[in-house]
């Protein structure tokens, strides 16, 4: 199982449009999603303030960073 986190925050409309993609194109079973608001970890705001929605890849800490579609998110999942 591949592990991710989707660093977001509320109200964040390319947020909220990337965790859909992520609903539609990943499989539960085969992956999981934890999505992490920045705006509660100074670090975590001062680091991804501006990139948000940024997915990372647990395991190998590579990170997809918006905007990415279907394709682009397969290849990052594959790796």
């Amino acid at each position: 199982m591949k592990n991710f986190i989707l660093y977001s925050t509320d109200h964040c409309h390319l947020c909220e449009l990337a965790e859909t993609l992520l609903v539609a194109q990943l499989d539960a079973q085969l992956h999981t999603v934890d999505v992490v608001d920045i705006a509660d970890d100074d670090l975590l705001l001062a680091r991804y303030g501006i990139r948000i929605p940024v997915l990372i890849n647990t395991g190998s800490k590579h990170e997809l960073q918006w905007p990415f579609d279907e394709i682009a998110l397969k290849l990052f999942v594959d790796k």
